[in-house]
């Protein structure tokens, strides 16, 4: 019985260069862990959620975010922020919403917002936040705990 016919590679070109073009071989060096800027994110802590929930606690603003695209929401998250803080705002709400029931790319703002909130380009605003007590929307929106301006502190 015959063994089909098979095409057998033959030699493969190299493209290595000749040894005395060679580098030698090294390890890539890893940068040193860059030391944050910033310290990391915070949720509330347990006294003030409660106060909040409670209604103890002031708001001091609120945005939705509903019915916007990433872009749209993104831009206006940022100009929301710096205008609270510059207005002074301690705490503020941020809506979300929840998103759709099943699948697809519900819930957009939902999965982005906090790791928008967790950027460079927002820290220096941002202490912390965490998800609503559900009578402020639970899941579907988040405390943003801001930080005070520079000149605010220097004033205390």
């Amino acid at each position: 019985e015959a063994l089909p016919d098979v095409d057998e590679p033959g030699p493969q070109p190299t493209t290595e260069k000749p040894a005395s073009k060679r580098r030698p071989a090294q390890a890539p060096i890893a940068p040193p862990p860059a030391k944050p800027l910033t310290p990391p994110l915070q949720p509330l802590d347990r006294r003030t959620r409660q106060r909040v929930a409670r209604g103890r606690e002031q708001i001091d603003a609120r945005m939705d975010l509903h019915g916007l695209t990433q872009s749209e929401a993104h831009a206006a998250l940022s100009r929301f922020l710096h205008a609270a803080t510059a207005r002074g705002a301690r705490l503020v709400l941020i809506i979300t919403g929840k998103g759709g029931r099943g699948a697809g790319e519900r819930g957009v703002l939902r999965r982005q917002v906090p790791q928008w909130l967790a950027l460079p380009e927002f820290r220096g605003l941002v202490i912390g936040f965490e998800d609503a007590h559900i009578a402020h929307g639970g899941e579907g929106a988040l405390y943003v705990r801001l930080r005070r301006r520079r000149s605010d502190a220097a004033a205390d």
